[in-house]
């Protein structure tokens, strides 16, 4: 019975953890990000901003503009992705501790709209 009780204690430590994100209104231009606001994560972490079809963003990690020529953007799904690497002008691998992504959008098609999004999250 105590493995038992251990397992579920696990589980349900396992599943705090992975909801560390607080929930956040986003602006219509979002459909998500990742990691959340406030989520504590793993040094692999990529940032990850789902972008409704039509627009496309910029992304700032700590104040710097991360070059176009390191995110990958899936057009067909507005999904824009970047990740430290060793080849990054800007961070070969994430630091532990607090870190701010600002993303900044503009539609591409249609009506001329643009805005931005902050938040913070933490390296474990």
């Amino acid at each position: 019975m105590g493995l038992g009780a251990l397992a579920v204690a696990v589980i349900a430590a396992g599943a705090l953890l992975a909801r560390s994100g607080e929930p956040t209104q986003l602006p219509a231009a979002i459909e998500s990000v990742f990691p959340r606001p406030n989520d504590a994560v793993i040094r692999q972490t990529v940032i990850e901003v789902d972008l409704r079809i039509g627009y496309s963003a910029d992304i700032y990690v700590d104040g710097f503009l991360i070059p176009s020529t390191e995110v990958t953007f899936i057009e067909g799904t507005g999904v824009t992705r970047w990740s430290p690497s060793p080849t990054s002008v800007y961070l070969a691998e994430w630091s532990p501790g607090r870190h701010t992504v600002r993303v900044v959008w503009r539609s591409v098609t249609g009506e001329s709209e643009a805005g931005e999004f902050s938040w913070e999250f933490r390296v474990q």
